[in-house]
């Protein structure tokens, strides 16, 4: 299946449990985590693309040791930004969701919880895209489509269903964050 279906597939997931646990306040709250999670996300991205052509090259000039330090001082850099990133969705959560939906309490207080149980999965993120651009950069698709296709699809789906059912509403929130142990193993490989 190519991208569009897949996520696609994982959307209407999302919203099925979403309607299920929180009515459609649920789904409103998720658009919103999608929402302010591509402002956090977006910095891990545009490091990653950003990096891969210096990879690319040191890569294409056998530059071995400049690869495997520029691995390691990207490495450092995207965990000081994860920590830093975490700490801000979590400090600024509720003035978050209050640019969205500061005019009903009760579906902020929602998204301020959301937010703040998604901004967990900033921690592992970066790493998990940036180790996908790696692969790409080194020209082996095959390890980041891998990476790609764990952390977006299979492991999306198998958790919409499990999280919910052992912690409700909270489990929906940390759907993103469950399965990041999981692609950081994966990048690992």
């Amino acid at each position: 299946c190519d991208r569009r279906q897949r996520q696609m597939c994982i959307r209407d997931s999302y919203n099925l449990q979403l309607v299920k646990y929180a009515g459609y306040d649920g789904v409103v709250a998720y658009g919103i985590i999608m929402y302010v999670g591509f402002i956090f996300v977006g910095t891990y991205l545009g490091y990653s693309v950003g990096v891969a052509p210096i990879i690319g090259y040191h890569y294409g000039a056998g530059n071995t040791d400049e690869l495997k330090s520029l691995f390691k001082k990207s490495l450092i850099l995207l965990s000081a930004t994860a920590v830093i990133l975490t700490a801000c969705a979590e400090i600024f959560s509720s003035a978050l969701a209050g640019i969205f939906v500061g005019y009903n309490k009760e579906l902020h207080d929602m998204t301020t919880n959301a937010i703040y149980l998604f901004a967990l999965s900033y921690i592992i993120s970066g790493i998990n895209i940036f180790a996908s651009a790696f692969f790409t950069a080194l020209n082996n698709g095959l390890v980041s489509a891998v990476i790609s296709f764990m952390r977006t699809l299979v492991f999306q789906i198998a958790f919409i269903f499990i999280l919910p059912e052992l912690l409700g509403l909270n489990g929906i929130c940390l759907l993103y964050t469950s399965p990041r142990p999981r692609d950081y193993a994966a990048s690992r490989m």
